[in-house]
């Protein structure tokens, strides 16, 4: 997987490269443990998803300038920014297989870490009078926050259905990468509804990156290089699409054993609610539902000329569904 994203990355290699030069620059502080704490997180970066589909929507859509840079930072600051309170709401105290921030330097001062690089997007955005990209990333941070707060009230409840699932994780996760795509493309002065169709084209390659995150909660091995440890959902009490599917389609009595399971859950009781989401399919269901997702924005780049830039964004599409970290 490792490789093919560094494929994906070299159609824009001098872009990424002057992009992680500004980023570094724009977190910056005077102040030592703001610069010690920003100096970690610069060393264990991850994949960088949502600054390569800013460079790639706005390469296959004109050319590369200043906004489109000040874009992709204002993009991963918020990104940065959420992993940062995520952890701390989750008590996580591991990210990408090293120490999350609050582990390292406690709950205050993650969250404080959190909201100086959302305030530094939010300068980034007003200093340079981009009032366009100002719109994106409020409504942006809202949604993420009404998604997390969501799942979290209906987590309580366990009753979430498909519909509300679609929700939250439109809000949560496909929200940011809707922002990525549509943001790309105002950076390059496009008009408004190729704006619009980059926005519909995140939100659908969005969705399935989620459908794909939760399906790995349910991987026998799958410890920490997703960003969480494996099991965290159920741990958390986060149903899921693959738990809505064999919840609904399960007998009586299997959902009451589903439920207790989730209610009273340990690490035991992981394998059996896993033994009785693949008994009723619920994998082979958001697996499906995934490629629909992933489907359909494909559909959208076939109304743009072909290209090696068209090309990558249909590698990195995929490679949202296919990836196994």
């Amino acid at each position: 997987m490792k490789i093919i994203l560094e494929k994906i990355k070299t159609t824009i290699k001098e872009e990424i490269k002057e992009f992680e030069k500004q980023f570094e620059n724009i977190i910056k502080s005077n102040i030592p443990l703001i610069d010690r704490i920003t100096h970690y997180i610069i060393h264990r970066k991850g994949k960088l998803i949502r600054p390569i589909f800013v460079f790639l929507i706005a390469k296959m859509l004109g050319k590369i300038q200043k906004k489109t840079y000040h874009t992709a930072c204002l993009i991963e600051l918020i990104h940065t920014a959420t992993l940062v309170h995520d952890d701390v709401i989750d008590n996580s105290s591991l990210r990408r297989g090293s120490f999350s921030i609050n582990a390292i330097w406690k709950n205050k001062i993650a969250v404080l870490i959190g909201d100086y690089l959302l305030s530094k997007s939010l300068l980034i955005a007003t200093n340079n009078n981009y009032y366009d990209l100002l719109k994106i990333v409020c409504n942006t941070i809202r949604d993420m926050s009404e998604g997390e707060l969501l799942q979290m009230e209906k987590s309580k409840k366990l009753n979430i259905t498909e519909k509300i699932y679609n929700q939250i994780i439109y809000h949560k996760t496909a929200s940011l990468i809707a922002a990525s795509c549509e943001a790309g493309a105002r950076s390059v002065n496009t008009n408004e509804k190729t704006a619009l169709k980059m926005r519909k084209f995140g939100i659908l390659t969005g969705i399935a990156f989620q459908i794909k995150d939760d399906l790995f909660d349910y991987e026998e091995k799958n410890e920490n290089f997703t960003g969480k440890p494996a099991g965290m959902d159920l741990r958390e009490k986060k149903i899921t699409l693959p738990l809505i599917y064999a919840i609904r389609n399960a007998s009586k009595k299997d959902q009451k054993c589903i439920l207790d399971y989730i209610k009273n859950y340990d690490e035991k009781k992981r394998y059996k609610i896993i033994d009785y989401v693949r008994k009723y399919g619920g994998l082979e269901y958001a697996t499906q539902k995934m490629i629909k997702f992933r489907n359909n924005a494909l559909k959208i780049l076939e109304f743009y000329p072909e290209g090696a830039i068209k090309e990558t964004l249909k590698i990195m599409v995929n490679f949202v569904v296919e990836r196994t970290q």
